[in-house]
C-alpha cells in the first residue's frame, strides 16, 4: 500500500466540509484488451430520493484523459464489452420511449454510434469472440427483467406454465442465433477460444429459482452437454475460459444470492470427458471472490480475510500477491479486479478514503482519478475482533464525527448494531454513501456495529458453512458476543441499543427479538418471519436446500427452529417493519405476519410497504422514506 493512501486511511477523520465537491461514483471497470483503455459508468452522488442515471465514460490509460459517450435523453446503457481487438466498444441501450432494446457499438475513444440489434426481451452480458462476433444472454418476451432482485410480475392466468427462458445469443446480421437449448436458462458464460461454443452455468425451469441448482455446461449451435454437477452445498459462480481452451475456472461454494460470488477457486480440465473439479485453493481461511486468466500469468484471485482485500496467484499453488485494509474491486461489492493485458484496475477505498480509480500492475497500481481528493471522511471507523465458540469473528464500529447535542449522557452513547444480508456476504471497507441507511443513523449520532458472524465470507468456507441448519442461533451468539466486545473498547450504553438489517439481517432483527429483550428498538427491512409458510410464498425456494438440507416438507422440525413466529410470544421490543409490495425473495406477507402478531400482543409496530418495489428498493424516494422513518423509529425510542 502506498504510505500516501496509508496516511489518508489513517489519518484523515476530518470534519466534513461545508461546500465539498459532490462525491464522484464509478462502477463496471473494464480495460481495452490492449490495456491502453479504460470503461467506467460515472456518476456524481445525487441527492436523497433524486435518481442518476450513470454516464459512461472512457478513459485513455495511464494520463486518465476522458470521454464522456453521448446517449439519447433519458436513456440508460448496460452490459458493455470491449471488442478482442480493443477497437471497439459494444452496450446495450435501454430508451424509456421504446418497447425494445438495443445494442449498439463505438468505437474505442466512444464516437461513432453503429446500430447492431433491436430486441423485444431482455438482453445483457455482452462478450465479444473470436473474429469480432459478438454474444448476449437474451430472454425473449421477458416477463420481468432477470434477477430475484427485481421487482416480480404481477400473477395472472396459470401460474408456472410460460418462464422466461435466458440463452445464449450471437448477433448475425441484425439478429439474433441461439446457441444454448430452449430449456435451460443461462446464468453467465464465458467463450472458448476458438470460437466453437461456450462454458456457462445454466439450470431448467425458473431462472430465478434455480440459479442454487444450476450446473456448469458447454454450449454450441443451440445444444449442451454437462461438464459438472456441484454438490447440494455449493454454488457456482464466474466461470471463465483459460485462453489456450484447455481448463475453466470458477468460484464454488456455499452462496445464498447470485452475484455475491464467494468459496473456493476450482477448475476442471476440459480436454477430458468427465473430468472432475479439483479445488484450488482447500481449507484456505479466506474467501475466494473473484478469478481472472487476465491479470497476470496463469490464473489470479481476490478474496477478503477479515478487514483486509487479498490478491493470489494460483498459477502453481496459493502464493499471495497483495495484501491490504482498502477495499479494491472493479465496482462489484466483493474484492475483485479489472484485467487485460497483464494489467489491472481497481476502485480502491475505506470506509473514510473515498473512491478512486487506480490501474497498474497488480499492487503496483497508480492514481488515475483525483475527484474525490478532497473528500473528507464521513466517520470513524475500526475493526473489531472478537472469539465465539472457538471462532475469530470480525466487524466494524462505525462512530459519528460528531455528535447531537443530547445524545451522550452520562459520558455513553447509543449503538445501533446492523447486520447484514445474505447471510453469504459480508460487510467491507466501502466509502459511505450520503444517501445510505448507516450515513443517515450516523448523522443522527448513533453508532453503529456492523458484525460479520457466520455464515459470512472473509474466514473460509468451514466458516460460511457454520450458519448451515442453524439460522438465528450460532450467529446471533456471536453478534451478542461483539456487542459484548465493542462495549470494552467504546463508551456504548447498554441500556440505548438498536438492531436493524435488511433481507437475512431483516430475519436476524425478527428473530433476534423472539430471542433477547436486550435491544430496546428494532427496524426489519424486507425480512423473513417463518421459513414454514416463506418455503411456499417467495419466488426462490431451492435456494433454501443447501442452507437447510432439505425442503421445509421433509424437514419442517429443522425450519420451524429457526423462525421468529415460533417464539412470537417472547417479543416486546418496538419494531419498525418495511418491504416492496413486488418483492420475490422475502415476500411482503412474511412482514405482514410478524407486523399483525406484533399488533395481536400489543408490542409497539409500524408496517410500511413500498408499492411496486422489489427485493431491492431501487426507487430512490422509497430508499430515502426508509431511511428517514428508521432513523424516526430509534430517536423515538433509544433518544427520545
Amino acid at each position: 500500500m502506498k504510505r500516501s493512501f496509508r496516511l489518508a486511511l489513517l489519518a484523515g477523520l476530518l470534519p466534513l466540509a461545508a461546500h465539498a465537491a459532490p462525491l464522484q461514483l464509478r462502477s463496471n471497470l473494464l480495460i481495452s484488451p490492449d490495456g491502453s483503455r479504460l470503461f467506467s459508468l460515472d456518476h456524481a452522488e445525487g441527492a436523497p430520493g433524486q435518481t442518476v442515471i450513470p454516464t459512461p465514460t472512457i478513459r485513455k490509460l495511464p494520463s486518465g484523459a476522458v470521454t464522456a459517450i453521448t446517449l439519447c435523453n433519458g436513456c440508460s446503457a448496460t452490459s458493455f464489452a470491449w471488442s478482442r481487438d480493443g477497437q471497439k466498444l459494444a452496450y446495450v441501450l435501454k430508451n424509456p420511449s421504446e418497447k425494445t432494446r438495443s445494442i449498439w457499438t463505438v468505437d474505442a475513444d466512444g464516437h461513432n454510434p453503429v446500430h447492431l440489434l433491436s430486441f423485444d426481451g431482455t438482453l445483457q452480458s455482452l462478450a465479444w469472440g473470436p473474429e469480432n462476433r459478438l454474444a448476449v444472454l437474451a430472454t425473449a418476451g421477458a416477463h420481468k427483467e432477470p434477477g430475484a432482485l427485481q421487482a416480480g410480475a404481477a400473477p395472472s392466468g396459470e401460474i408456472g406454465t410460460n418462464e422466461d427462458e435466458q440463452r445464449i445469443a450471437t448477433i448475425e446480421n441484425g439478429s439474433v442465433k441461439w446457441q444454448s437449448p430452449a430449456d435451460l436458462y443461462v446464468y453467465e458464460y464465458d467463450w472458448r477460444p476458438d470460437g466453437s461454443g461456450f462454458v456457462g452455468t445454466a439450470a431448467p425451469g425458473n431462472g430465478d429459482d434455480h440459479w442454487w441448482i444450476a450446473r456448469l455446461y458447454s454450449f454450441a449451435d443451440g445444444k449442451s452437454s454437462l461438464l459438472y454437477t456441484p454438490p447440494q452445498e455449493q454454488q457456482l459462480g464466474l466461470p471463465h475460459v483459460s485462453p489456450d481452451g484447455k481448463t475453466v475456472a470458477f468460484i464454488g461454494g456455499l452462496m445464498s444470492d447470485f452475484s455475491f460470488f464467494g468459496g473456493d477457486a476450482y477448475a476442471i480440465d476440459l480436454t477430458k470427458q468427465g473430468a472432475h473439479a479439483i479445488n484450488l485453493t482447500p481449507g484456505l481461511h479466506a474467501t475466494v471472490t473473484d478469478i481472472s486468466w487476465d491479470c497476470a500469468k496463469g490464473l489470479t484471485a481476490a478474496g477478503l480475510q477479515g478487514a483486509q482485500s487479498i490478491v493470489w496467484s494460483l498459477k502453481s499453488g496459493v502464493k499471495e500477491i497483495w495484501r491490504g485494509d482498502d477495499l479494491i474491486s472493479n465496482g462489484r461489492g466483493e474484492p475483485s479486479l479489472a484485467c487485460a493485458a497483464g494489467k489491472s484496475a481497481i476502485l480502491r477505498q475505506t470506509f473514510t478514503q473515498a473512491p478512486e480509480i487506480w490501474a497498474g500492475e497488480i499492487g503496483k497500481w497508480s492514481q488515475i482519478t483525483h475527484d474525490n481528493t478532497a473528500q473528507p471522511a464521513r466517520a470513524k471507523a475500526r475493526s473489531v475482533t472478537w472469539k465465539s465458540d472457538g471462532y475469530s469473528v470480525q466487524g466494524w464500529l462505525l462512530e459519528p464525527l460528531s455528535r447531537k447535542a443530547g445524545v451522550e449522557r452520562n459520558g455513553h452513547v447509543p449503538m445501533v448494531v446492523n447486520i447484514h444480508g445474505g447471510p453469504s456476504s459480508a460487510v467491507v471497507a466501502r466509502y459511505l454513501s450520503g444517501n445510505s441507511h448507516n450515513m443517515a443513523l450516523l448523522d443522527a449520532g448513533y453508532d453503529i456495529f456492523l458484525p460479520n458472524p457466520r455464515g459470512s465470507y472473509g474466514q473460509g468456507e468451514a466458516f460460511t458453512s457454520a450458519n448451515r441448519r442453524d439460522f438465528g442461533h450460532g450467529d446471533l451468539r456471536d453478534v451478542q458476543r461483539g456487542i459484548d466486545a465493542v462495549e470494552k473498547i467504546a463508551p456504548v450504553d447498554d441500556a440505548r441499543l438498536g438492531l436493524t438489517g435488511y433481507s437475512y439481517g431483516g430475519y436476524m432483527t425478527m428473530w433476534t427479538v423472539t430471542q433477547t429483550n436486550r435491544f430496546h428498538a428494532a427496524v426489519a427491512g424486507g425480512g423473513i418471519s417463518d421459513w414454514l409458510s416463506y418455503y411456499g410464498e417467495n419466488g426462490i425456494d431451492t435456494w433454501l436446500l443447501p442452507f437447510f438440507g432439505h425442503s421445509v416438507y421433509d424437514d419442517p422440525e429443522i425450519y420451524a427452529r429457526s423462525s421468529p413466529m415460533t417464539y412470537i410470544k417472547q417479543v416486546h421490543t418496538p419494531t419498525f417493519i418495511y418491504v416492496g409490495s413486488a418483492d420475490e425473495e422475502c415476500p411482503m406477507p412474511q412482514s405482514q405476519e410478524f407486523f399483525h402478531a406484533l399488533r395481536t400482543f400489543n408490542v409497539p409496530s409500524s408496517l410500511v410497504i413500498y408499492p411496486g418495489q422489489g427485493h431491492a428498493l431501487h426507487d430512490p424516494a422509497a430508499d430515502a422514506d426508509s431511511n428517514q422513518r428508521t432513523v424516526a423509529w430509534f430517536d423515538r425510542y433509544l433518544n427520545p
